[in-house]
This record gives C-alpha cells, structure tokens and sequence, in this order.
C-alpha cells in the first residue's frame, strides 16, 4: 500500500471511529435480546401516563413505575436513553392525538393496557423475572 493509499485508510478508519461507526470489540454493547419489546413496552407506559393524567387529573405512578423500570434494566447511559425517549415517544404520540378524555381515548388506553400485559407476561415467560 502506498502513502497515499495508507494516508486515506487511515483517515477513514479515524473518521469511522470518530463517527461511532467501528468500535473496539470491547466497547461494543450487547442488547438482551428484548430490547425491542421492552422499548414498547416502555412506550406503552409513556401512552397510558398520558391518558391516565388526561382523563383521572391526577398522575396515577406511571412516571414513577417507569422509573423503577428504568433504574432495573438501564445498565448504562445510552440504554436509559432509549426507554426515556420510547416512553417520551409514547406519551407524545397520545398527547397528539388525544386532547381530551372521550370514550376514543379510553378505548386506546384500554387496548395499550392489553398490549403492555401480553408483552409483560410474554418477557417474564421467555427470559425469566
């Protein structure tokens, strides 16, 4: 390889690391295998915190419940990240949508509620509690 050549490697292997694009093997984070589950699990939460709020005018624990969730399976910074912004997402994605408690918005609350208990049970049954 000629000076040129190794000059552009390794500017390219700098700007891939930089950008996060190669890490070293021991940086590199391995997800349980359910993380897609539990972000919606978690954004379910964020959903029915929103309705719950709307329509009881009152916070029920949800906020906290998600917490409690988050402090168990957010072993590291960019792993609370993603449940905070699935639940975030959640929550604004009803908000959007419902903007005031009608029996349309029970209705989505009352199948979230479902979702959330199938997905719950699903995880505990497959990967233990």
């Amino acid at each position: 390889m000629g000076v040129t050549a190794r000059r552009i490697a390794s500017i390219f292997l700098a700007g891939a690391l930089n950008a996060g694009l190669l890490a070293p093997v021991s940086a590199q984070v391995v997800l349980p295998p359910y993380e897609d589950r539990l972000l919606r699990l978690s954004e379910i939460v964020g959903s029915i915190h929103y309705i719950r709020t709307l329509c009881a005018k009152r916070d029920e624990g949800w906020r906290d419940k998600m917490q409690a969730l988050i402090e168990l399976e957010g072993e590291d910074a960019p792993s609370r990240a993603r449940l905070t912004a699935a639940f975030n997402r959640g929550y604004r994605s009803f908000a959007a949508v419902h903007t005031k408690c009608n029996e349309v918005a029970l209705e989505a609350e009352a199948q979230y509620r479902k979702e959330g208990l199938d997905l719950a049970s699903a995880i505990i049954a497959r990967y233990g509690n």
